[in-house]
């Protein structure tokens, strides 16, 4: 394996893992990668490490370019298992008193994870490392999307290593974004949607800084997916885009799954309720389509409206799953309402409602529960539910 030259004397030498297809709950359908960074110059400088499974590749890499035993200096941007967990084997094999350069808050991560052995060097934002004719500057960017979490911006050569941010869950054969163009947006929403959304105001914030510092941008490589060498600026854009949580005005979500195909039938009523109002519907059911899925889609709908049979005088299962998985996000700027089917009891849409309410959403119509197999009087109050609903988005 051969590190990839990205700029004079600058590689990645990072993983690729084509076979993950889960990180955390979240689907990843085309793999991911651990992105490394490896600065060739008096001192030699990897940026980031990768997962514990992956070293003997990074280190195929990094041998590709240079013998390992010449790393002089390792950042960690941030200290999460998929960038450090190779970092004490890494230092075992070099077989030296290597500087680990890590946020304050980096520092106690670590050593948390991997003890105070290792030469851990703390630095302040704002702070500058001298690499010979290179100089590194350490930006803060908490909750990006960890507490310790810093971009490293290498002056010189005007490359920004973002760490987790402006990131994306894909593996393929391109590294670069004017290599896969329109098709990597997809991933980009997705990562944000899925890791990022909940803290959007903070990122707001983190992004306003960077900009106040003025530094010009020719390349961002963050630590995940392709690097953007050709227009770093439009994944800026699309951050401080996404970090306004405004939806788009006339789109919703009916979210549901269904025991024996009632909650189901409810569900594409309300669709076509919403539809009749002009408002761009769909249904998504949640043993068909991927929890990381619908919240992508989630995130940039106006109305959420969620139906689930009563089991066991509960929450169906995977409607369950998805609302606690949603809750974490903490969505905001958004309309809500339940639904549901039931044979004896029915809890299950007043239990969704309740759901809604601790997530601060906005409850734009009572629950509507339908016994059994809904006929058509109960269709049809689906489908003025759906009209309701889309009026109520205006």
């Amino acid at each position: 394996m051969k590190a990839l030259k990205i700029a004079e004397g600058i590689y990645d030498v990072g993983a690729t893992d084509w076979n993950v297809r889960d990180f955390h709950g979240y689907s990843t359908e085309n793999g991911s990668t651990y992105n490394a960074f490896l600065i060739i110059d008096e001192k030699v400088t990897l940026i980031d490490t990768v997962k514990v499974d992956f070293l003997d590749q990074l280190m195929a890499k990094i041998s590709s370019v240079i013998d390992p035993a010449k790393i002089d200096y390792i950042v960690s941007n941030h200290t999460e298992m998929d960038h450090s967990g190779a970092l004490p084997r890494l230092l075992h094999r070099i077989g030296k008193d290597i500087p680990v350069f890590c946020s304050k808050m980096g520092h106690k991560n670590l050593a948390s994870h991997f003890g105070q052995k290792i030469n851990y060097r703390p630095v302040a934002d704002g702070e500058e490392l001298c690499l010979g004719k290179r100089t590194l500057k350490f930006i803060e960017t908490r909750m990006i999307h960890w507490p310790d979490s810093m971009f490293s911006y290498l002056v010189e050569d005007k490359i920004l290593f973002s760490s987790d941010g402006f990131g994306q869950h894909y593996a393929g054969p391109e590294r670069f974004d004017d290599e896969i163009g329109e098709a990597i947006m997809p991933y980009a929403k997705k990562y944000f949607a899925n890791i990022l959304w909940l803290y959007a105001p903070l990122i707001k914030g983190v992004l306003n800084k960077v900009r106040e510092l003025n530094l010009p941008i020719e390349m961002i490589c963050p630590d995940h997916g392709v690097l953007w060498r050709q227009n770093p600026a439009k994944i800026v854009e699309a951050y401080t885009r996404w970090c306004d949580l405004q939806p788009q005005p006339d789109k919703a979500l009916v979210i549901y799954d269904t025991m024996w195909h009632s909650t189901e039938a409810m569900a594409e009523a309300i669709v076509a309720g919403l539809a009749a109002e002009g408002v761009s519907a769909k249904p998504m059911h949640l043993r068909t389509c991927h929890r990381s899925d619908v919240v992508t889609e989630a995130f940039d709908a106006k109305a959420l409206v969620i139906g689930s049979p009563t089991l066991n005088n509960g929450l169906f299962p995977t409607v369950a799953d998805f609302l606690t998985y949603l809750k974490g996000l903490k969505p905001k700027n958004k309309l809500a309402a339940s639904f549901g089917s039931f044979g004896w009891s029915g809890e299950a849409a007043k239990l969704v409602e309740d759901e809604l309410k601790t997530m601060g959403l906005h409850l734009s119509e009572d629950p509507l529960k339908i016994q059994y197999v809904p006929n058509r009087e109960g269709l049809e109050k689906c489908f003025e539910f759906g009209r309701r609903i889309a009026r109520a988005m205006r």
